[in-house]
Parts: C-alpha cells; structure tokens; sequence
C-alpha cells in the first residue's frame, strides 16, 4: 500500500509539475501565420523580441504583398534572408540569403517578372512549422529540412540533409525584395568556414548599408565566389554571390550556419553573433528564445473557455513586440542619422523601425501599460535621432528618414509618455524636438535633399501662416492638417506642464485649426485652396491614393479626426444630435467607393468605418462622448469578432508594425486610448472572463468581466475599486496605482455610462 501510494504521490506531482508547465507556455497560443495571407505582410519566420534580426523565408520578390517577404498563397522558397518589416506597407530589406542545396547550384537570372530565383524551392504548409523564435520547413527540391533561430542579434540555422555528393550551400548578397539598387557590394570567404560580406542598399531607406558575418559547422571542399556583372535584357545586373560545396553529407547529417549583421561593420556583424552563440547547441538557441517570449507574453494573463480567441490575442501581443529592433550592436556601437559611428550602454540601447503615423495610436499607448521602461527607450532613441539628423523621425529605418506618412507623430509619443509620468529623458531636449517638428525649419537635417523635400513640407509653413494648408499648393492637405491641429494640442500640454505659457497659448490656439477645413453645408472635412475655397468639384466618397486631400482615406473617415476635441467636433456638426446622426451613417451606408485610383488601405469595411488603416481607430469609441456608450460595445465587439482571426487572413489590413495588434489588444481588454497625450482610456467591450495585467512597478491591473459572451456584449453595471463606476472612461494613473475594474455583461444595451 504504501508503495501505491508512493506512485498515486508521483503521478500527481508529475501532472500538477505538467500543468503548470502548460500554463506557463503562452507560446503555444502564437500562431506566426496570422497576416502572412491577405494584405497583412507579416513573415513567420524566428525572432525574439525587439530582435536586431528575423531569419524568415522568402517566397516571394516583388508587388505590394512582398513587403515582409512571405506570401502564404506561395508555394516556392527563395531561400531565407535576415532582415525583414513586419505589416508594412512599403517593402525594405530581405538582406543576406542562404539557400541550402543538393545537386547543380542554379543561379541564372531569371528576370524581372520572376518572383523566384533560379535556386527556389518548392515546399508544402503540410511540411511547416513556426513558433514564436522557431520556423522549419522542408524543401521538397532538394530533400531538406530548414530549421531557423534567433538570439537577440545572431541566427543560427539548421540544415537536415540527405545522403549526397553534392550538397552545398548559396549565399546570395545581391538579393533583396523588390529588387532594391545594391551599392558597394563585397563578399569574401574568410576561411574554409567563413563568409563575410557588406553592401548599402538605395530603396525606402535611402542609404541602407548591412554587413554579415556567417560561420559554418561543416567545412567547404570548394567554393565560388561570384561578384561579376552580367547584361541581361532588363540591364546589367551585378552579383555577389559565394556557391558552396560540401565533400558529402550523409542522410540526416546536420550542417548548422551561424549569422550576425551590423550597420557599422563586419566585426559588428561578427561580435554580435558569437557573443550570443558560443556553440552549435540550436535546441538552447530555441528554447532560450521561447523563454524570452513566454516571459513577454505572460505580462498579460486571460482568461477565457475560446480558445480561437485566447490565440488572437497572443498571437497580437507577439505582433506588438517585433518592432522596433535593437540596432546597436553588442558592443554599444551603432549607425546614427548622420551616418556616423556612435556609442551607446548596455541599458541605453539604440532602436530602429519607428511607424510613427501608425503606432502613436495604440502600440505606444499599450506599452506605456506593460512596459513603460521600454517604451521610455523608444523615446530615447527617437530624442537622440533628433540630436544626430536635425528631426525627430516621421517613418525611420535603419538610420534613414524615409519621410514616409504625414503628421509628426513622435510627438504624441513623447508627449503622452511626459504626462504619465514616464520622464527619464532630456526634457528640454524633448521640448526643443517636439517645437521644431511643428515649423517649416530644414536646417541642419542630415538628409538627401529630395528627402529633406518630402520630411519637411511646405504645409507647416502654412499652417503657421495661414491657419491651414491649402489644397491647390499640396497634395493630403485635410489629412495633414488635422494631424497638424492635433500634433500642435500635444505640444501645448507640454508647453502648459514645462510653465512656457506663451507657447501653451499658441499651440492651444493651433490644435484648434481643424475647425477650418470643416464645412457646415456638406458636413464633412474638404479641402479649402488658397483662395479661401472650396475644393469642388467633391465626393466624400472619392478616394485617389497619395493625390488628393486626403491620406489612405475618404473624407467619410477623415472626418472624424479630431481626438484631442471630440467636444469641438461636436459643436461643429451642430450639437450631439447631428453628430450621433452622422456618425450613424458611417457605418450603416454603403461600402461604396470611387475614384481614379483607390487607395488599397481602405479596408476592413463597416459601411465607411475602414478598420484595416489607421485613421479610423479611434472612430468607434466616440460614442461614449455623446452618451451613447452601448453604441461603442456593440461597434468595438463587431471589430473584435469580423475583422480579427485565427487565419493566415486574420487581418483586414497591414499589421503596421504592432499597430493592427495593438488596437486588438487594448479593445479586448476593454479600453482604449482615443487621444494619447490625454491619459484617459476610452471603455469598449471587454472579451475575457478575467484579465490581469502584470504592472513593472509590482501592483497588477486586473479587468472582471462577468457573464461575459459573444452575445453578453453590453455592459449593464461597473466597479473601479469595488466603487461604481458611473462613465466610460478609466484614467492612466488608476490602471497603474494597480486596479480593479469590474463589469456585469448583458444581451441588451442599458443606460450605463450614460452622461
């Protein structure tokens, strides 16, 4: 008996031991090919948070969905390359591929209509797999298995190969995706293990330069190096090339590469790499990397009997934490805006890939939640960006104002950052960044002057000027302008926290200046030229991407930006009444547009509620504004559950660099941010049972949802503290004093929270 009992003891400490294992592995919720499919352009491959590199597969070259480099519609493998954008819209990188081979090593160019180099792969989705900082698939061409792995600035590969006498391998530095103008490329073979190479690219970055450091497991018996030009009929076209061939590999012989890039050079490149990696041990790589993100993802705990949705929801917390990436090396050095080698510390690192147009809006708010000392580090950066090229950054990739978008959003960033009391940078270096971003000032910015043309536009002049920027002098005018108002309203709560009380009374007076471009006898936000007049003729409905008055929207979307000032807006349209009728119709009309050329981010359609772009993010919670806040819980749950899946198509638009995400994220919970620089949140509709949030200062924000369900989507009654809670709205410093915010769900609208 007591030997039995003995056992009985085991087994229950073993399945307890295994549960709570199961529990702790938030991994196992990420699926990687959310958004690889539709217009998403998310990649699959390994990476460990904010990483300085992502080894994916390539399985595609040109067009709009080859932006991360992977399609899931595809079914060949270029080979896997080191850098990749995770749901932009513009197409980068797709630096320094290796391709493993068996028999004769194609590489004939196969023109510019080909989206496959000649040493591609055909591959099966039966036969591949991803894990947050983990990918493998099987390359049916050539009998192989690849399996990819990530440190925070090293890949390690694995390659499974078959029995052969003429196995090898391909490192191609002139590939890229879209084909970008390669300059001053170089490779070299080091050793009889060693390849090393560097080039700059000329694309969306203007001057990208990358080196790398690759180190075999297995010796070469023979190599080519390929650094010719050759002419083809699209023009001559240069390589640089290594071809690589193994003495033999038996069946199942592992052949691993190890690989380290760096802006500042190929000693860079390599550190980063073998201080990361000491050994062949990919097991420890990959397990280290799952650790890495199990320890992220466990910030937030939910709570929930879907399952569907408990995999949404980590797999866009994953989402969240790809971008930005470190981009200094392990030694502190790194590539400045001015193009110039710097040093940085340890717990000073320098970040790169800023989407600032789309994160403001709720990336850069939900990490002030979970992460405030990271998000601390993004402002950093962006700070000392300014110090070295003049401007705080609009897009910036890998050390290069791209000019990319409109408004200048790093100030909401660091202006929401100051007013939650997240203030351990240069205030007055902040204070001088956010000022000049609002003037027509292009001195001393350390740009190619075609992009200095494009990041400084004329429209701040006149916005300054004028009050407004004409329609007939530029194109986006609506667009720019209110984001001009609503920018200038950030920085007049900086003003008004530093005493500058002058400057606190301009920008308060500019964050008002949307009230020009509104006209009462259409209701909607139009283009007024120079003249004083109206664009005309005029379509609200009428989209011609990048050549009208507004930005990847209709004025039906536009319309409704003016966060900073719903109150305002409000008045505007003639009191509440008018309003909520309006705002009615945007989502109950037509999904109708037209128009020369219309723009492919207008997506995710409710009526003209378009969810798959940035603009209308806020546009749902405004409800809660004009008392109606159960209007709010039913748009925010449609968005939840219609636009958000467990699919390669789970996106209704680009992931934009965790902004997609992150809006997920926040709604799920229950709130969102609708104005950030103002520190309250906005209360949707919770989705989980229970939410708990793990706060950095030790205290935990936990959100109750009671009775909830896909239909229980109302909430009848709320706490905050075991208080009623009487409006919508949840202030920063409540969430982070630690909280408990507490609702009753039901299948009918009720009058809470109404004013």
């Amino acid at each position: 008996m007591k030997i039995r009992a003995i056992i009985v003891f085991c087994l229950a400490i073993f399945f307890i031991a295994c549960d709570k294992k199961a529990s702790n592995d938030y991994v196992q919720f990420v699926n990687p090919f959310i958004g690889t499919g539709g217009h998403g352009h998310t990649f699959p491959g390994a990476v460990v948070p904010n990483g300085a590199i992502q080894p994916s597969p390539d399985t595609r070259i040109d067009g709009w969905d080859a932006c991360s480099g992977y399609h899931y519609s595809d079914s060949t493998i270029n080979g896997f390359s080191h850098t990749h954008l995770s749901g932009t819209g513009c197409c980068d990188y797709g630096d320094v591929l290796i391709m493993p081979t068996v028999g004769e090593q194609k590489i004939t160019y196969l023109g510019k209509s080909s989206q496959q180099t000649a040493y591609a792969s055909n591959f099966s989705h039966e036969e591949e797999e991803a894990e947050p900082g983990y990918y493998s698939v099987f390359l049916k061409t050539y009998g192989i298995k690849a399996e990819l792995t990530a440190s925070k600035r090293g890949a390690l590969h694995r390659y499974t190969f078959p029995k052969s006498n003429a196995s090898g391998m391909i490192v191609d530095l002139d590939y890229s995706l879209q084909r970008q103008k390669n300059e001053n490329m170089s490779i070299t073979v080091i050793s009889d293990t060693e390849i090393v190479g560097s080039k700059m690219t000329v694309y969306w970055a203007f001057e990208q330069k990358i080196h790398f450091y690759a180190k075999f497991s297995k010796p070469f018996v023979s190599y080519q190096v390929l650094t010719d030009s050759i002419l083809t009929e699209d023009g001559l076209y240069s390589q640089a090339k290594v071809l690589v061939q193994f003495d033999k590999t038996e069946e199942g012989e592992q052949v691993f590469v190890k690989v380290g890039v760096s802006a500042v050079d190929i000693e860079g490149a390599k550190n980063n790499v073998l201080t990361e990696i000491q050994d062949w041990n990919f097991d420890k790589v990959r397990i280290d990397a799952k650790n890495e993100w199990n320890a992220l993802l466990s910030r937030i705990n939910i709570e929930t009997t879907d399952e569907v949705q408990k995999r949404i929801f980590y797999t866009a917390l994953y989402h969240t934490a790809i971008h930005p990436n470190v981009f200094s090396d392990a030694d502190g050095r790194y590539l400045g805006m001015d193009h110039k080698i710097h040093q940085t510390t340890e717990d000073r690192p320098i970040y790169t890939i800023f989407s600032l147009w789309d994160t403001f809006r709720a990336f850069h708010p939900l990490m002030t939640i979970i992460d405030p000392a990271k998000n601390t580090d993004f402002v950093r950066s962006l700070l000392t960006k300014y110090a070295e090229g003049g401007l705080l950054p609009m897009w910036e990739l890998a050390g290069n104002y791209t000019a990319t978008m409109t408004g200048y959003h790093a100030v909401p960033v660091i202006v929401d950052a100051y007013m939650k009391g997240n203030r351990d940078f240069d205030i007055n270096l902040a204070y001088e960044a956010c000022l000049k971003s609002a003037d027509y000032d292009t001195t001393n910015i350390v740009t190619p002057q075609k992009v200095k043309n494009a990041l400084v536009l004329k429209s701040k002049y006149y916005k300054n000027k004028l009050g407004y920027a004409p329609c007939d002098l530029e194109h986006e005018t609506v667009a720019k302008g209110l984001e001009y108002a609503y920018n200038d309203w950030c920085i007049s709560l900086f003003a008004k926290e530093l005493g500058d009380d002058i400057r606190y009374e301009r920008f308060e007076e500019l964050g008002k200046a949307y009230r020009y471009y509104y006209d009462s006898t259409t209701g909607f936000m139009r283009g007024l030229d120079s003249k004083g007049e109206w664009r005309t003729p005029f379509s609200p409905i009428e989209s011609n991407h990048r050549a009208d008055d507004y930005c990847e929207g209709v004025a039906w979307q536009w319309t409704w930006f003016v966060p900073h000032d719903v109150q305002g807006l409000v008045d505007l349209m003639g009191g509440k009444d008018n309003f909520i009728l309006k705002l009615d119709s945007l989502f109950t009309m037509e999904s109708r547009l037209e128009g020369e050329l219309i723009s492919n981010d207008i997506s995710g359609l409710i009526g003209l509620y378009a969810h798959g772009n940035e603009p209308s993010h806020h546009i749902t919670h405004l409800y809660n504004y004009v008392g109606q806040p159960w209007k709010t819980q039913n748009l925010v749950d449609s968005v939840l559950y219609n636009l958000y899946f467990d699919d390669v198509n789970g996106l209704s638009g680009n992931e934009d660099c965790g902004q997609m995400s992150a809006w997920y994220l926040l709604n799920a919970i229950g709130i969102y941010q609708v104005a950030p620089g103002n520190p309250i949140y906005s209360i949707g509709r919770p989705m989980f049972d229970h939410v708990t949030i793990k706060l950095t200062n030790g205290k935990q924000f936990v959100v109750n949802a009671k009775n909830v369900s896909k239909q229980n989507k109302y909430i009848q009654s709320a706490t905050l503290n075991g208080r009623e809670l009487k409006s919508p709205f949840v202030s920063h410093q409540d969430i982070m004093n630690g909280a408990v915010l507490e609702f009753v769900m039901g299948d009918k609208p009720s009058k809470w929270g109404v004013n």
